[in-house]
Parts: C-alpha cells; sequence; structure tokens
C-alpha cells in the first residue's frame, strides 16, 4: 500500500486510499473508480451517469484477466470514464452488496459469478449485468467497445425504457428475498431421508464427491451423512464420506507438496484443479476429515487434517496470529504455474532414481499431465494426482511401505524447498472475522479431537484478537483487519461463524470466558439481525446500509448460510446453559426456512446438520474435577476421541471459577465430585444420569445400545 504511492505510476485512482488487495490492485488502473459510498451516487445524479459496478475479488482469475484487457485500456477505460460514474467492490469485504447483485444476475440471466458488472441507474437499480466482458467480440460473447456505446444510446435515448426495465428487475428481486422465508413450515423427521436419498442420487459412486463434471468438496454434505449414519447406522452413508475423502487427497485439487485444498476440480475425478486456495475451504475440509477420523479411528483422516493445518499455520497466518484470506490461482500471468513440474525438473531437483519413483507415485508424464483448461492442450507440465493405493504402489515399485513413505516424504521436502524459490501467487492478506471463526472452530476441533494443544493455541490467540481489536465499544464486531486497520459493519456471518469458532474453543479447552464471548454475540446476532415479522436472520444488521433489499441467504454453498450456521449454534448454546429462550429462537428459525428446504434438500445440508442436532438423540456432560488433575484430563481425553456430533460438553471445577460456569448454566450448580474425584453426569435434555467416575460407565451411557 505505502509502496505503491511511493512508486510512479502512470495513472492513480480514488482506490489508492483503500485497503482492500482487491481494490488496491485496480488504484492504478485509467478507469476512474471510486469505491462504493455516497460521493459517487452523488456524481452519477449530479451528472445525470449511469452507474458501471465491478465486483471481483483478489484471487479471481478472470478478475485479473478483465483488469488487464478491459480496466488497464487506456481506450476503454476513456469510454468507461465518459458514459459512467464507475465503482469497484471487493465482495469479500462487502459481502452484502455482492448479495444483492448477484441474486439480480441469477434472476436475469439464471447464472453468476465473478467478475460481476452491473449497470445501474444513481438509486442502485440495476437494468443489466454481466461476468467476464472482453474489451473486443469473442466467440459470440459482446465487447466493452460495442457494448457500452449502445447502453449509452439507450440511456440517451430510451430513458423511460432503462427506468422500467430497473424497476421491474427490482420488484423481482424484493419477490425472490421475500421468497427465501417461506410460510412456517412444521419440522419432520422426514426431511433426514429426503436429504440422504438426494445426496445418494447425486453421489458419483466412481470418483467420489457429488455431480459431474466439475468436482466441488462440499464438505457439509460429509459432515451431514456422518450425522445420518451416526443417527442410523447406514454403512453406505460412511461409505460415500470416506470415498469422497480418499479420492480427494490423492487428488490434484489436494497440494501434493504443500498441503492445502484448491477452490475444486475442473474434472470428475479430482485430478485438475483451479488453483486458488481459500481459507473457508481448508477450514470446513479440514473439519470433515477430523470428524470421520473420530468416526472411523482412521489415521489418514487424522493426517489430511494435520497438513491442512500445517499449510495454514505456515502460509496463511498473520504475525498477530489472524488468518489470511486466499492465494491467487496465478503467478507470473499463469494459472497454477507454481504448482506444475516437468519432468526434466523432477530430474534435476531429485535425481533419476527418486524423479523415476515420484513419476510412478504422482503420474507424471514426460509430455505432461496437465492440460490448460481453456484449450484443453498439454502444457508439458504435470500436477500431481495419485490413482493408486499406498499398498499397491509399494508393491509396484519393490519397497515395504514405510521404505516408500520415507523416500516419498524425502523427494517431497526437497520438492517444496525447491517450490519456495519460485515466484509465489499473489496472497490476500487481509482477515476476515467469518473466514476466521471458521479457521477457529477448526483448529479448535483439531486440537480437541487430535489432542494437539498447538491447534488449540493458535485457535485461542486469533479468537483473542478479534475480541481485542475488532469489536466496537457497543460490543458489535467489525469485519475486516488489514494491516492493523479495522474496519467494516460485521454481517450475520461475521457473528454466527465466530460464534461456531468460540464453542468449538469452548470444548476444546473448557474456559468460561470463551463460552461467555459467544452468548454476548449471539445475543447482539438475535437483537441486531433477526427478521421479527418472518423469522431467520438478516445478513445486514438492523440500520446498516440500506441496499436494494436487506438480503436474507439460506443456501449451504461453498460457504454454509449465516442462518444455518446460527440455528446449530443456538442449539448447542441451548443444551451449554439450559437457556430454553434459544432453543425457542432456534425453532423459529428453522420453521421459517423449512417450506424452502423440504423442496431441495441438498443445498442446505448444513441447515439440516442443525435439525438433525435439534430432533435427535442429544447428550449434556457435565465433568466436575480439576482441570489440572490427571482424573479429570483423562476423562475429557476419553470424551474428546468419541464421534458425538450432538454431545456438548461442561466443565464445572470446585474451585472459585467453578462459580462461573454456574452463572452461565444454572443447572450445573447441584453437580459435585464423587470423593474428591473427577465425576461424569451424562445428561439429557438437563435430566442427568446418575454420576459415575469411572470413564468405561461413562462411554457406555453414551451408547445405551
Amino acid at each position: 500500500h505505502a509502496e505503491s504511492k511511493s512508486v510512479k505510476h502512470k495513472y492513480t485512482n480514488r482506490l489508492v486510499d483503500e485497503s482492500s488487495p482487491y481494490l488496491l490492485q485496480h488504484a492504478h488502473n485509467p478507469v476512474d473508480w471510486y469505491p462504493w459510498g455516497e460521493e459517487a451516487f452523488a456524481k452519477a445524479k449530479r451528472e445525470d451517469k449511469p452507474i458501471f459496478l465491478s465486483i471481483g475479488y483478489s484471487t479471481c482469475h478472470w478478475c485479473h484477466v478483465m483488469e488487464e484487457d478491459v480496466f488497464s485500456d487506456p481506450e476503454a477505460a476513456a469510454l468507461i470514464n465518459r458514459i459512467f460514474v464507475p465503482i469497484k467492490v471487493d465482495r469479500e469485504e462487502r459481502p452484502d452488496i455482492d448479495q444483492v447483485y448477484m441474486t439480480v444476475s441469477q434472476i436475469m440471466t439464471g447464472s453468476g459469478g465473478w467478475p460481476l458488472n452491473v449497470f445501474m441507474t444513481a438509486d442502485k437499480q440495476p437494468f443489466y449485468v454481466a461476468t467476464y466482458i472482453p474489451k473486443l467480440p469473442s466467440f459470440g460473447r459482446p465487447g466493452v467497445m460495442q457494448l457500452l456505446p449502445r447502453i449509452e444510446h439507450a440511456w440517451k435515448n430510451d430513458r423511460k425504457g432503462i427506468t422500467e426495465s430497473a424497476q421491474s428487475i427490482t420488484r423481482a428481486l424484493q419477490s425472490a428475498n421475500d421468497g427465501t422465508s417461506a410460510k412456517p413450515g412444521e419440522i419432520s423427521p422426514a426431511i433426514f431421508k429426503d436429504t440422504f436419498t438426494q445426496l445418494s442420487q447425486l453421489y458419483d459412486a466412481r470418483h467420489g464427491g457429488f455431480g459431474r463434471d466439475r468436482k466441488f468438496p462440499r464438505p457439509h454434505n460429509m459432515r451431514y451423512l456422518l450425522r445420518h449414519w451416526k443417527r442410523t447406522g447406514d454403512a453406505s452413508a460412511l461409505k460415500m464420506v470416506e470415498e469422497t475423502l480418499l479420492a480427494m487427497r490423492k487428488g490434484g485439487i489436494y497440494d501434493q507438496v504443500g498441503f492445502g485444498f484448491h477452490r475444486y476440480a475442473t474434472d470428475e475425478a479430482w485430478k485438475l484443479p483451479h488453483f486458488e486456495k481459500m481459507l473457508y475451504d481448508q477450514a470446513l475440509i479440514a473439519m470433515a476429515y477430523l470428524e470421520t477420523y473420530a468416526a472411523t479411528g482412521k489415521q489418514t483422516y487424522a493426517d489430511t487434517a494435520r497438513e491442512i493445518f500445517t499449510y495454514v499455520l505456515r502460509d496463511m497466518t498473520s504475525p498477530e496470529g489472524l488468518f489470511y484470506s486466499a492465494e491467487d490461482a496465478d503467478s507470473e500471468g499463469e494459472e497454477g504455474l507454481f504448482y506444475l513440474w516437468t519432468a526434466d525438473e523432477l530430474e534435476q531437483a531429485l535425481g533419476k532414481t527418486d524423479a523415476a519413483l515420484i513419476g510412478q507415485v504422482f503420474n507424471v508424464e514426460r509430455s505432461g499431465n496437465f492440460k490448460d483448461e481453456a484449450s484443453g492442450k498439454k502444457s508439458g507440465r504435470n500436477i500431481f494426482y495419485r490413482e493408486m493405493d499406498w499398498e499397491r504402489l509399494a508393491k509396484n515399485a519393490g519397497l515395504k511401505r514405510e521404505e516408500l513413505n520415507s523416500r516419498i516424504e524425502s523427494a517431497r521436502q526437497r520438492l517444496f524447498t525447491l517450490r519456495e524459490g519460485r515466484i509465489h501467487p499473489f496472497k490476500d492478506e487481509k482477515a476476515l472475522v467469518d473466514w476466521n471463526g471458521l479457521m477457529i472452530a477448526a483448529l479448535a476441533m483439531g486440537g480437541r479431537l487430535l489432542d494437539e494443544p498447538a491447534y488449540t493455541q493458535a485457535a485461542d490467540r486469533a479468537a483473542k484478537l478479534i475480541l481485542d481489536k475488532m469489536r466496537l465499544k457497543n460490543g458489535r464486531l467489525l469485519h475486516r483487519w488489514n494491516r492493523g486497520d479495522a474496519g467494516i459493519a460485521g454481517t450475520l456471518d461475521d457473528y454466527a461463524f465466530f460464534v461456531w469458532g468460540l464453542m468449538e474453543l469452548y470444548q476444546a479447552g473448557l474456559d468460561s470466558s470463551v463460552l461467555n464471548a459467544a452468548l454476548e454475540l449471539n445475543s447482539i446476532m438475535m437483537k441486531e439481525f433477526e427478521d421479527p415479522d418472518q423469522g431467520g436472520f438478516f445478513l445486514t444488521a438492523e440500520g446498516a446500509e440500506s441496499l436494494l433489499i436487506r438480503p436474507k441467504e439460506i443456501y449451504d454453498g461453498a460457504i454454509p448460510s449465516g442462518n444455518s450456521v446460527a440455528l446449530l449454534n443456538m442449539l448447542r448454546l441451548a443444551r451449554l446453559t439450559g437457556e430454553s429462550s434459544l432453543e425457542k429462537r432456534a425453532q423459529s428459525t428453522a420453521e421459517a426456512f423449512y417450506g424452502v428446504i423440504k423442496k431441495g434438500p441438498f443445498g442446505y445440508t448444513q441447515f439440516i446438520s442443525g435439525l438433525d442436532f435439534a430432533l435427535s438423540e442429544g447428550y449434556e456432560i457435565v465433568i466436575v474435577g480439576d482441570p489440572d488433575a490427571e482424573d479429570t484430563r483423562a476423562m475429557l481425553k476419553s470424551l474428546n476421541r468419541q464421534f458425538q456430533p450432538n454431545a456438548v460438553v461442561i466443565l464445572r471445577t470446585q474451585k472459585k471459577d467453578g462459580d462461573a460456569i454456574t452463572e452461565l448454566a444454572p443447572f450445573t450448580r447441584f453437580h459435585t465430585s464423587i470423593d474428591g474425584k473427577a465425576t461424569a453426569y451424562v445428561c439429557q435434555n438437563f435430566s442427568c444420569n446418575r454420576p459415575t467416575t469411572d470413564i468405561g460407565e461413562m462411554l457406555k451411557l453414551l451408547s445405551p445400545d
């Protein structure tokens, strides 16, 4: 940022004063960009110009292409500046604006994507949308140089038509937003069978994952299937999860050299990735592997989660301890270049013997196994992916499994060191509270299930930073941190995802102050975001900037919706505290959206996991004991090894600070230890079984059959 101001540039616009890495990428375009704000809208009104709104994010491949092809081109920029007031928005900084105009794109074109380019009136009403627009026409796609004069002509000569179109689109947008809350529906356990049936129909039995062609990880589907398996014992649900996670770990979607998952696979077999790495993917996918490890005890799932955390803590963590947002797909102007290898490079780095082994394991071809996504032609480079399991690979190589592992790990480390010397993809170093909340949840879950205090400590450090540096005096959250600067009002997702992180952190460390922070923020969320008329929660707070609609999201896409996460948060907090009003709020949220969800449950699996928590057998487990004593630690460790997604654990100490938990969870005040030993109370609906000091007896109460 400071550097960009000191370097001499031919062009500089208002974005130079912004902190968003995406906006700063456009600060030296010849386009006269404005950030979203009153100055731009006032200019549009004063000069009677339409607005050209362009929304993207810093690691978006086609956003880069359009920036180079159009926004850096003086001829195209002159046209944009003459006809429009141009506004740039970082969708990750302003998810509320993005949500509104992405819905417009879906209504008008049936699809969406980024960059999202919206042509609209000065009162924010859209009349035309497009995604990537080249400078000149290409394969039937109109170019900027032809499209923009046509829009100018319509603006000058058919203003009535444009106004009517904009009003009509705005009405359709408002109607679509109203439809996110259907009539309150009576919730039935039949939804679970319907969800499982739909997931089974969409499951790719050959390659794992859901759907054909492009493959997205969809971790909420897998976490729901684990709950279905736990509730019903249906082994096919667990099989779908395991096959998918194993296929993903073998595939090119996984960075076999440096760890972490790329955004999605461009093929059905997980081999060829789109190379972006997003923080939220690392968090959500890690949780799917961790829960599958807890369910099966199979080490490969624990190992994958550990590797994801190695990547995040090494490459995606700021000096203060917050987590960066994303890494780009491109380096040196080419997608994936950082991650790809030629056969010659491997031989030079490893020698012929080890290069041949790596080639055999990871399907390296002399002519390259990687095809360019756009042209479909081989590039001469290779992406690493496995097709065989380790046993077959060891047999084929004539090695013992341990020897194969050792040689591959040695080669991986050498390649990683070599790769570190390459020009790295751009890293978006802003930290967002919602995505950090997901990573805090994942690390805390990892700390608990893997008995790894370093993960819990990393989660705790990030949580404390957010609570200390990203809250206003009234307790409200801010959304974005970048280079010491916190700003932008928090959305529903910031509250819901961070509360999720705090609850996982409480389950990992059982520190009552963490639970108290979760309750405080959840209370602000309910007060500021709830829809008192139709139920559920808006994306923006009461009194936030007025957009065409106050958006309300329920779809569980790449990221689960704030409503889905809030539902489960309220249910878990109700179980932890015995506060029945939280359960009532959760029920009204569930009823508000149930009519929408039951029509196509595949798109709402995080929400349905919340319903599973509400309707399935759940447990409140109160451990009374000294947190530093060996027997208490042993009891907690044995609990942490269980896959009990619908259980919550509360620690009541016999020390003075034991009073803190009874303030938050009054039903624990009569729980005492037996003979000074660590004592477990296994409760259902706040009705507890006879206390026990025996770990085996406690575990039996959690698995009565």
